[in-house]
């Protein structure tokens, strides 16, 4: 700028004085003596006042000329670019400023003042102390005839670390940092919605198998660790065209794009698969994991995000249900699968709405003097057909979708509504017992109400609970907060299916049961298996050094009783050769005919008669 200098409102830069401003006409003064700032207008320092009001404004303050050099920076926007007001105004015109924020601060300028536009952008300003992000508005003004850009800041560095964090919980994962299933989502719509050609991506659904052992076993912890680490290796190798997302507490999703064919794809799958069979050592502890893994492809298996997922976590839980560990592309034979399985999860839901559950019962016996020690009770489910349904095909769902609890409950109220029918066909004095999944045993809310259930029949010491040896093993509240309450009620305690789970004898040291209930799996042939004999005798003694009632579950050939009463020291069993489940329809005949009779027991010896078919399903509630 050359000449003598313009007039202007402004005679401060960064707080340096300029002309002095000539004495206000008496046109510039109002009626009242104010101008329009609130200031007396005939006093002699209100430009100073103004000066220095826009001078110490905690906004940050810059003008700019339409050659965008600047005339103007307030102490805030010294702070702002932390660069000395002498080395940002009064710069030679096409100078370089000292720092690169400043430097497009000028280009701007020019465009805006060109525009006559007012322009509002995010400003990410670094200095050597921080980097900052600032609201400015430049808005293009006339002041004195002069064309100028004034500029205003605000520091929104807060705003936006809140507003990033958000995004970041809405959008990634907090433990394993890995996009949300929002994200994969759209990612995979686009790829849908914007190819021009069909594009053939893979979606595949992974599932940690028994996720909830190694949490209940080892602790949350340790689990949230093992997500972690299994994140890593399946993000390793990625391309840049992938996508791997955590969708819920042990669900990872895999966008695999682009697909050449369905060999590459098996061959990537089962790499992964590999990958995550190697131990995974955590806090001090080697574990041991695998991933059931379904597979659908675009456009093959659906032509929308949602479908495919759907199909890919048909085809996980087809292979998880046959082996775990596995990995299956999709096939619509899997979908008629999964119609089947929401139909029985509707049935299910409807049935104990309706109470559609009925208890059969099943004699625990002395093998060698054939008098009945206790019953299992036994739930069935009666289908609209009024077929009854074996538990191995609802009980896993109902405790997939929480609603063992209320059916566990239902069948103590069934008991009870027959507990005249049960003493009139088994005796008095004998004990009943009730299945207890692991899942409940360790839930403190429900095991109080059930206990509470237990005491109001009246009879609690008739009762056993029954719970698989997991339920002692694993981290749960079962050993410290249930147990001394059953205990406390006089009810019984049994293991149930001993031998199949962890088998930990550190912690079944500390277990006070009264029976250990062995696995038909040492049963099956004992007469013909040496090893499995060797592991009967292991289980009886223990149960013995314990000071706990050893019984043998599924007896079902003369040849397996035979050698339990000759081989072992074992005196009670449970089986098919025994006794089937005997239902209520079966103990209101008996008890008619035993009403004309006018004869009773408290304990009563076996029928002779006994099913000769062998078992499907194990006896589970």
């Amino acid at each position: 700028m050359s000449g003598a200098p313009e007039r202007s409102e402004f005679s401060v830069v960064a707080g340096r004085s300029g002309p002095t401003p000539p004495e206000p006409t008496p046109s510039d003064k109002s009626e009242t003596g104010y101008n329009d700032c609130g200031v007396e207008a005939g006093d002699s320092s209100r430009l100073d006042f103004l000066n220095e009001v826009v001078r110490l404004l905690p906004t940050a303050v810059t003008v700019q000329d339409e050659q965008g050099n600047f005339v103007f920076v307030n102490a805030a926007a010294v702070a702002q670019f932390n660069v000395p007001a002498r080395d940002i105004v009064g710069t030679a015109s096409g100078a370089l400023l000292p720092s690169k924020e400043l430097n497009d601060r000028i280009n701007l300028a020019r465009g805006v003042m060109q525009s006559g536009r007012i322009r509002i952008s995010e400003e990410l300003i670094r200095t050597d102390h921080a980097a900052r992000t600032y609201l400015t508005t430049h808005k293009p003004v006339r002041i004195s005839d002069r064309s100028l850009m004034l500029s205003s800041s605000v520091d929104i560095s807060g705003q936006k670390a809140v507003e990033e964090e958000l995004f970041r919980c809405a959008y990634f994962d907090d433990l394993t940092g890995l996009p949300t299933r929002r994200v994969i989502e759209q990612h995979a719509n686009s790829l849908i919605r914007e190819g021009e050609q069909p594009v053939r991506f893979a979606v595949a659904f992974l599932d940690i198998d028994n996720f909830k052992h190694i949490n209940d076993y080892y602790g949350h912890a340790s689990g949230d660790e093992l997500l972690i680490e299994v994140a890593r290796r399946l993000s390793f190798g990625l391309r840049a065209t992938d996508m791997l997302s955590r969708i819920s507490g042990d669900e990872f999703l895999l966008l695999l794009n682009p697909v050449q064919n369905d060999a590459e794809l098996a061959d990537y799958v089962e790499y992964l698969r590999q990958r995550l069979k190697a131990p995974f050592f955590i806090e001090g502890s080697e574990l041991f994991a695998s991933a059931s893994i379904g597979v659908s492809i675009y456009p093959d298996h659906g032509d929308s995000y949602e479908v495919l997922r759907q199909n890919a976590d048909t085809a996980m839980y087809h292979i998880k249900n046959e082996k775990k560990g596995g990995a299956v592309i999709f096939d619509s034979g899997m979908q008629r699968e999964a119609l089947t399985r929401m139909e029985i999860e509707q049935s299910l839901r409807l049935a104990i709405l309706d109470k559609r559950f009925y208890c059969a019962f099943q004699p625990k016996v002395d093998i060698r003097s054939k008098q009945i020690r206790g019953i299992e009770a036994l739930v069935r489910l009666r289908n609209d057909d009024g077929v009854i349904q074996a538990p191995g095909t609802f009980v896993d769902l109902a405790i997939e979708l929480g609603l063992i609890d209320e059916l566990t409950h239902l069948v103590l109220a069934e008991i009870m509504r027959s507990i005249d029918l049960i003493d009139d066909r088994f005796g008095t004095g004998v004990s009943i017992s009730i299945n207890v999944a692991a899942k409940q045993a360790g839930n403190v809310a429900f095991m109080t109400s059930f206990a509470r259930a237990l005491e109001k029949t009246g009879c609690p010491a008739r009762f056993i609970v029954e719970v698989t040896e997991d339920a002692f093993v694993a981290k749960t509240h079962f050993q410290t907060e249930i147990l001394p309450v059953l205990r406390s009620l006089g009810v019984g305690i049994s293991i149930d299916d001993f031998g199949i789970g962890y088998s930990s004898l550190s912690a079944i040291a500390d277990i006070t049961a009264d029976e250990i209930k062995i696995d038909r799996s040492f049963i099956v042939d004992i007469h013909k298996r040496p090893r499995s004999q060797g592991i009967l005798k292991a289980i009886e003694s223990l149960g013995e050094a314990l000071g706990m009632t050893v019984i043998a579950e599924g007896v079902e050939k003369f040849e397996e009783l035979a050698y339990l009463q000759a081989a072992t020291r074992i005196k009670y069993a449970q089986g098919f050769y025994f006794s089937e489940p005997v239902f209520l329809e079966d103990l209101e005949s008996d008890r008619r005919v035993v009403s004309k009779r006018g004869t009773g027991s408290t304990s009563r010896p076996l029928q002779e008669n006994r099913l000769t078919y062998s078992r499907a399903n194990s006896y589970i509630p």
